[in-house]
């Protein structure tokens, strides 16, 4: 071989090297989006606020509240059939034909459930069109499995700032959100969203809302969409932690005014939830939150209303608020999609394995949390009732969809039987849209609704 020939080749050689080299430099340094500090001045009245929202085409002598489970997939289409059905739902407003579903003022999501909550948000009906062929029917746990094992992504994936949520959360801006922040949810005009996820050093339940990032002196509204809905399903294990920065040191952090006073009694939940969120304001101690699957604080997604009626005793503001509400039927449907799997364990000598065992407990924990969580709702209902009875004739909705409404134990047996998992053969998918009509539609909560407003549903029997 000449050496010009062998000089050649080395060149080649040493060309793919620090090629090689650069894209593993490049990639290792690979960073999360972090969120972004509170300009001066503070938020703002136009920032993602419930209390500042002007909703079209929504009714002020109704509201509606939904919450969504988490389940994956299972939870995301269970869910989007909910959807679809209160879509359905028709009835008359001052001469005018309206859905019930533009009558929906608050989606309150966690985990798989947060996928259909913020495709609703941000698209509207256009998410009927989207939702079920760029995500439902997509295997998406199998795309970021690939994605994961492509060496060419390792070199991001080994940086400490850049882990299998972040990579989830790209994945799901490319299909579904198309680079949207919450400014852009803010500016679509459609229902309020609290996507819930969980601080991993506390067990603190934190929602992707301007009322929670004002503690940390944060933006939300230039956060993206993505990996707020990655944050809420990163099951600890499976995925990884998103981070975000604590801004609180950078000056006066605004907090709602029941949080001091709630702190400082000694009221049981709300006492600790109060101290819990303070603790988000000690951005000298806690100059980062690291936050996790909001299944692992409360499953169902109703722990924000829990909170906003057990607060109600601590905040003026909150109780003048109140005093001007004009709603007089007030709707909160639960959408539970969590699942039982059946066991043999009880037949046999041999007990289960460590993984079983650790996977069962931790599923009947959010079980049980779950049951705690609805009581609560109910009871905060209860009084709430009594305290708007003082001021106007107000009628509340209670109504809770799980798959133990079926009436058919093979139906039971069949849907608390699917896995969690992001993927479901597209059959299982369409089950559970439709079990989502069914189960609303034969509820008896929501049937009394339909007589009150004179509604009709054309896809009812």
């Amino acid at each position: 071989m000449s050496d010009s020939h062998s000089d050649s080749a080395f060149h080649i050689y040493m060309r793919q090297l620090i090629c090689g080299l650069a894209l593993v430099l490049f990639c290792g340094c690979a960073h999360h989006r972090l969120n972004q500090p509170l300009p001066p001045g503070g938020a703002g009245n136009s920032a993602y606020y419930f209390h500042t929202r002007k909703l079209t085409n929504n009714s002020d002598d109704l509201i509606v509240i939904l919450a969504f489970s988490g389940g994956g997939t299972r939870a995301a289409s269970f869910s989007y059939g909910v959807l679809e059905e209160l879509r359905n739902t028709k009835y008359m407003v001052d001469g005018q034909e309206r859905s019930l579903l533009q009558e929906v003022d608050l989606i309150s999501s966690v985990s798989g459930g947060s996928v259909t909550a913020a495709a609703y948000g941000l698209y509207g009906d256009k998410a009927f069109d989207l939702l079920d062929k760029a995500f439902l029917e997509r295997n998406v746990q199998r795309k970021l499995l690939f994605r994961t094992l492509n060496p060419f992504r390792w070199p991001k994936l080994w940086s400490t700032t850049y882990g299998r949520s972040e990579l989830a959360a790209d994945y799901y801006d490319e299909i579904l959100f198309k680079g949207a922040t919450f400014a852009d949810l803010n500016r679509a005009g459609g229902p309020y969203l609290a996507i819930n996820s969980t601080d991993v050093s506390t067990g603190a339940r934190f929602d992707f809302t301007q009322h929670t990032f004002n503690l940390i002196s944060s933006d939300v509204e230039s956060y993206p969409v993505s990996y707020a809905v990655a944050a809420s399903s990163a099951v600890p294990g499976a995925l990884t932690a998103i981070t975000l920065k604590n801004y609180s040191t950078n000056g006066p952090v605004d907090m709602p005014d029941w949080l001091k006073a709630a702190a400082a009694a000694q009221k049981g939940r709300i006492s600790r939830r109060a101290r819990e969120l303070l603790g988000f304001t000690d951005g000298k101690s806690h100059p980062f939150l690291h936050v996790v699957d909001g299944g692992v604080s409360d499953n169902l997604g109703l722990a924000p209303v829990v909170d906003y009626l057990q607060s109600l005793p601590f905040s003026k503001n909150e109780q003048e608020d109140m005093k001007k509400l004009k709603s007089r039927k007030v709707v909160v449907i639960g959408v539970n999609a969590f699942s039982s799997p059946e066991k043999d364990w009880e037949t046999k000598e041999s007990p289960p394995g460590s993984i079983s065992t650790a996977a069962a407990a931790a599923s009947q924990s959010l079980e049980r949390n779950s049951w705690n969580t609805l009581d609560l709702v109910r009871e905060g209902f209860e009084h709430w009732r009594e305290e708007l009875a003082k001021q106007k004739d107000v009628k509340l909705y209670s109504i809770y969809l799980s798959f133990t409404n079926f009436k058919d134990q093979r139906d039971q047996r069949f849907f608390l039987n699917l896995p969690t998992t992001f993927f479901l053969p597209a059959a299982d998918v369409e089950k559970l849209c439709h079990a989502g009509h069914l189960l609303l539609r034969e509820n008896e909560s929501f049937n009394e609704l339909l007589r009150d407003l004179g509604a009709k549903n054309p896809t009812a029997k």
